[in-house]
């Protein structure tokens, strides 16, 4: 059993991005005014020279990324996902998605749990936007080892990525797991069970399992599955789950418009129609507060996710 770590998942960015950087020469990292926050910094430390700091023009810097990566660099362009799906999506699209350049795209403080930044920095529609760009792989790591083995895969992996990061501090969960095997496209079993499956990403996988343990004690069994790859996504885990517990209730930190919820909706209507309930941002806006009380009143935390997993059981 490893260590249990609390970190942010964008401090966990930027240590495995500097560990990578210690062998493969052709990483450089970019950033837009923001590399204390997005933890580019750790690797501006380390490697001055394979570091550009770009100032606040964010479709200016992914310009750069393409550029960079045209001449067989590999660049992690980061910025608020705000900014880095959201201010940049045409440069994101024609000039790194449409001719399919090997550039890692990084969204750091993403979700509602950006907390007192508020609605215009609480970006919740990122997945949707970067989903919809032919090609591009979508990755959401939910915590510091999923994290880490998160950036060795992108490195290895030759084309457009988008990397989800968050900026609260969360309890790892793969810490308990010796056999722990990241793979792209492919989900993770966090909790068995043959009741309901609760499928999951980023930091609502660990809510999810804090449900799902509560639940247990309540002769309620809840398999939890982790997807922290959205696209390409892992449609046999998917379909094994609906066909073993015949319901599935979806948990993540964006809208429900576009994000892991129609990615698992879309999969079961074409393979083996079955009933999803979606838990998400339904369709608003958020607003300043701190990040637990917010994950709390959008019902985003374990106690709304076992009362769901309740609800769709008595029905």
């Amino acid at each position: 059993m490893a260590e249990i770590v609390k970190k942010a998942t964008r401090e966990s960015f930027g240590l495995a991005l500097v560990e990578e950087g210690k062998t493969n020469p052709n990483i450089v990292a970019l950033d837009s005014d923001l590399a204390e926050s997005t933890k580019t910094g750790f690797f501006k430390d380390a490697y001055p020279d394979r570091f550009f700091e770009c100032g606040i023009a964010e479709a200016n810097m992914m310009s750069v990324a393409a550029g960079l990566a045209a001449c067989g660099k590999i660049p992690f362009a980061a910025s608020f996902a705000m900014f880095s799906t959201g201010r940049a999506f045409e440069q994101v699209r024609n000039s790194i998605g449409y001719p399919h350049l090997n550039v890692k795209v990084v969204g750091s403080h993403a979700g509602i749990s950006v907390g007192e930044d508020g609605a215009t920095h609480q970006c919740i529609e990122d997945i949707a936007l970067m989903r919809a760009i032919p090609g591009m792989v979508v990755l959401n790591p939910a915590d510091h080892y999923e994290m880490t083995a998160a950036v060795h895969a992108i490195v290895a992996y030759d084309g457009p990525c988008y990397l989800r990061l968050g900026r609260l501090a969360v309890e790892s969960i793969y810490h308990e797991r010796d056999d722990y095997h990241f793979e792209l496209g492919k989900g993770i079993t966090v909790r068995d069970g043959n009741d309901i499956t609760v499928v999951a990403t980023g930091l609502l996988v660990q809510e999810a399992a804090k449900a799902a343990d509560a639940l247990k004690s309540e002769g309620i069994s809840v398999r939890v599955i982790d997807i922290h790859t959205i696209k390409p996504i892992d449609r046999e885990i998917l379909v094994r789950a609906a066909k073993e517990t015949g319901l599935l209730i979806t948990a993540e930190e964006h809208s429900i418009i576009g994000g892991l919820g129609e990615a698992v909706c879309s999969v079961l209507c074409e393979e083996y129609p079955t009933k999803v309930i979606r838990i998400g941002i339904q369709d608003v806006f958020g607003h300043s507060g701190p990040a637990f009380d917010l994950l709390k009143e959008f019902g985003l935390s374990a106690e709304n996710i076992a009362r769901t997993v309740k609800q769709a059981l008595n029905r």
